[in-house]
């Protein structure tokens, strides 16, 4: 099979490429570094022309009130692509809770996305991650102040990006969902601890306190970001990853 991966440069969409390639498939990674930008729509159409699916793993620059726009912009020009080629499946990955946090700009938008994939003209599977392990430096730089870090008690389950591309690569070779699979790592942790677990490792010295108003994450409310009783759990353990 061809595979069109947008964003196919990226921390995800690379291994996504690397795996489908080693199944035997035709994986091209697409970026604005190849010459195809998802918002203006150049270099779409040669993108996905002779493609059986996309994967569209490209993201907004932001996490504000820009985010819902990139989303609208570059969905509709790629399933307009996407259905004057003939592609049969389209694939994306979101984000579990998405739907439950309504005061994070960059959730909604995320939400929106879904639902225009939902309303497209294209067979399609959406998957659902909790966050990346890979993420937890960022988060940890949000809220950092000298040495201090203040971080939520929100519960997390953090998954490994390698498992959530071996999963993505394995759903867009599968026939279309046309729903939703939710996927997360094996552990549950407050975020406060993951960032104590986090800096502990890296002997960086920073201390963390938990504060549940700090952040991104303040903005959550319950257990809405770890998986459903139906989610796929991957094997990677949070401690295992940062050793």
């Amino acid at each position: 099979m061809k595979f069109a991966v947008l964003g196919g440069t990226g921390l995800i969409g690379a291994q996504v490429v690397e795996n489908l390639s080693a199944a035997g498939h035709q994986a091209v990674p697409h970026a604005l570094s190849t010459g195809v930008d998802v918002i203006t729509g150049q270099g779409l159409e040669a993108a996905v022309e002779g493609a059986d699916v996309v994967v569209n793993l490209t993201n907004s620059p932001t996490f504000d009130d820009a985010s819902p726009a990139f989303f609208r912009t570059s969905m509709d020009n790629l399933l307009a692509a996407g259905a004057k080629a003939g592609v049969g499946h389209f694939v994306i990955l979101s984000i579990v809770g998405v739907d439950q946090v309504p005061d994070l700009d960059y959730y909604r938008a995320k939400a929106l996305q879904e639902d225009i994939l939902k309303a497209g003209p294209i067979p399609y599977s959406i998957v659902r991650a909790t966050q990346f392990m890979e993420f937890m430096d960022a988060v940890l730089s949000w809220t950092a102040e000298g040495d201090t870090v203040r971080l939520p008690r929100t519960p997390l389950q953090p998954i490994a990006a390698a498992d959530v591309a071996g999963i993505v690569a394995e759903v867009a070779a599968g026939s279309p969902l046309n729903g939703v699979l939710n996927i997360a790592g094996p552990d549950v942790y407050p975020l406060d601890e993951l960032g104590r677990l986090t800096v502990s490792a890296k002997r960086d010295g920073r201390s963390v306190v938990s504060d549940d108003s700090a952040g991104m994450f303040a903005a959550v409310h319950g257990d809405v970001l770890t998986a459903r009783s139906d989610a796929r759990i991957a094997p990677t353990h949070y401690t295992d990853w940062l050793s």
